[in-house]
């Protein structure tokens, strides 16, 4: 490829994956560029009653935000990622569910097909122009404050996060209070009983200012 250059980039349109949703649920598509910041604002603002209001921020730079006709609180909301930005797309809606209580969570993984065309540098040499298909991950979550079907691939339960960390957290500190015990009371790989105490040079027991006998010579005999 390196007698090409990359032209452009064309992303085949990809359809919501959640059917009979009302007309004003709000879709948060979130791009690479996007702000967490300026993203939660609108849609907190959406499900947030606290926060609503009717001069809420539209679409910002790096993020195309589309949202229904109606100006109310919504009852659900979808926000959605590819390539690159889906990390980004799960952390809006984890940042949602802890503003936003008793929402129910419905994921969908998707590929869209996105397409690289490519110009030969020199159109002169015969070069025929090249299009590349490539089917890149995306996800949509649905999250909503009624009840979703539980029988559905992807359901997450109000709640099921919370239970899922504080699970872990109590088996981590299970096993860190294990290995304390296990230190405090193993001896260690070569220790023995009476290790620990020290070898050094004896101590004078004699009286204070009386010379120190050199070792070796046996007291008591006459020259």
């Amino acid at each position: 490829m390196e007698n090409y250059r990359k032209a452009r980039t064309v992303e085949q349109p990809s359809l919501c994956p959640f059917p009979n949703l009302p007309s004003d649920t709000p879709e948060v598509r979130v791009k690479d560029g996007s702000k967490i910041r300026n993203l939660m604002r609108f849609a907190l603002s959406r499900m947030e009653e606290k926060t609503a209001s009717a001069d809420h921020p539209g679409p910002h730079e790096g993020s195309e935000v589309s949202v229904g006709s109606g100006e109310n609180l919504c009852r659900q909301i979808v926000f959605s990622g590819v390539g690159q930005s889906v990390a980004k797309a799960i952390t809006c809606v984890e940042i949602m569910k802890r503003r936003v209580h008793g929402l129910h969570q419905h994921t969908k993984l998707v590929y869209r097909t996105v397409q690289e065309v490519w110009e030969p540098l020199e159109p002169e040499a015969g070069l025929d122009s090249l299009t590349v298909s490539r089917n890149v991950p995306s996800i949509w979550v649905l999250l909503s404050r009624d009840s979703l079907d539980k029988n559905q691939p992807g359901y997450q339960a109000p709640g099921s996060f919370d239970a899922l960390w504080a699970q872990a957290l109590k088996e981590e500190a299970a096993t860190l209070k294990h290995g304390q015990r296990r230190k405090r009371g193993g001896t260690g790989a070569g220790r023995t009983e009476g290790a620990g105490r020290g070898k050094g040079p004896r101590k004078h027991l004699g009286r204070p200012g009386e010379p120190r006998k050199p070792l070796g010579h046996a007291g008591g005999g006459q020259d």
